[in-house]
């Protein structure tokens, strides 16, 4: 039996999450060694030239046709700006904390869902919101002399990620999704192209060259299978389940720093699991009631 929309929208988001928290890691490792803009070259090239491999030569030109090209164009210089924002925080910050102050953004899109989008968002949701929120400011403890000035960069990622993804779900409701990752990855490639000769650096490692193909890989699938999700499920609904990238980030932060995260820390994301899971009970439950009549 297939799945329900919105549970199957659930599941795409929260795998797309786990590719995000790859790309977070493989960015500062990356970010220690090249340059940003040739960081991000190869990101956006690798989308660009992945989704035009697949989508020309089995349905040609035509099928890249768009009747939203300025917002296509404004949705990849989004992106852009939220990865410059990213890259610039990883290499002041640990990959799990980063991500948490990065989870602020759930929270702008459930506001510009209920304003821009016109999507009901309950009270129960709005809870889970809260408590999603919480759990990060557990992580996080602002007010803390951990990270200085730092801090200030997610908060550009913050508002530019927002928009972006206000922007995905509004045109996932018409847009082909390969179309999609066509033009914020040729947006991406166009905008960086012109500064790679200038900024170019070989890597002498290995580690280095696997880093900067799992950025394009992961950035690519996950914005990919986002895209999906909004096409099956509204932001509002998704949006408790994009905290799951905080576990996803720590994990890949002891895995690949040695960093673990103190008891406060681990109370937080306890607190957004949790939430996260009335979350999946409630979409369930909501599903269930939606799908009775039409089967009595």
């Amino acid at each position: 039996m297939p799945l329900p929309g919105a549970v199957a929208g659930i599941l795409l988001a929260v795998t797309a999450t786990a590719c995000f928290a790859t790309l977070d890691t493989s960015t500062k490792v990356a970010g220690a060694s090249v340059p940003v803009v040739m960081a991000l070259w190869f990101r956006y090239a690798f989308q660009a030239w992945s989704t035009t491999a697949a989508i020309v030569p089995s349905r040609g030109f035509r099928a890249l046709r768009t009747t939203h090209w300025r917002f296509q164009c404004l949705r990849g210089l989004l992106l852009v700006m939220t990865s410059v924002f990213s890259f610039f925080s990883l290499r002041h910050m640990p990959v799990g904390e980063f991500t948490a102050i990065a989870m602020v953004t759930p929270l702008a899109i459930t506001l510009l869902a209920a304003t821009v989008l016109k999507e009901q968002v309950s009270a129960l949701r709005w809870l889970l919101v809260a408590g999603g929120f919480s759990g990060t400011l557990l992580v996080l403890r602002p007010g803390g002399d951990s990270f200085g000035w730092a801090i200030l960069l997610p908060l550009g990622l913050v508002l530019s990620n927002a928009w972006f993804q206000v922007l995905t779900s509004r045109l996932a409701q018409t847009e082909d999704p390969m179309v999609m990752q066509f033009y914020s990855g040729w947006v991406g490639t166009l905008l960086t192209t012109g500064a790679l000769p200038f900024v170019w650096v070989t890597p002498d490692k290995g580690s280095v060259w696997l880093a900067l193909g799992l950025m394009g890989l992961m950035g690519t699938v996950g914005h990919y299978l986002l895209t999906l999700a909004y096409g099956r499920a509204p932001a509002s609904t998704l949006m408790p389940f994009l905290y799951s990238q905080i576990g996803f980030a720590m994990l890949a932060g002891w895995v690949m720093f040695s960093h673990v995260p103190d008891a406060v820390s681990v109370t937080g994301m306890v607190l957004i699991a949790i939430c996260g899971g009335l979350g999946a009970w409630l979409t369930v439950r909501e599903s269930r009631i939606v799908v009775q009549p039409a089967e009595s």
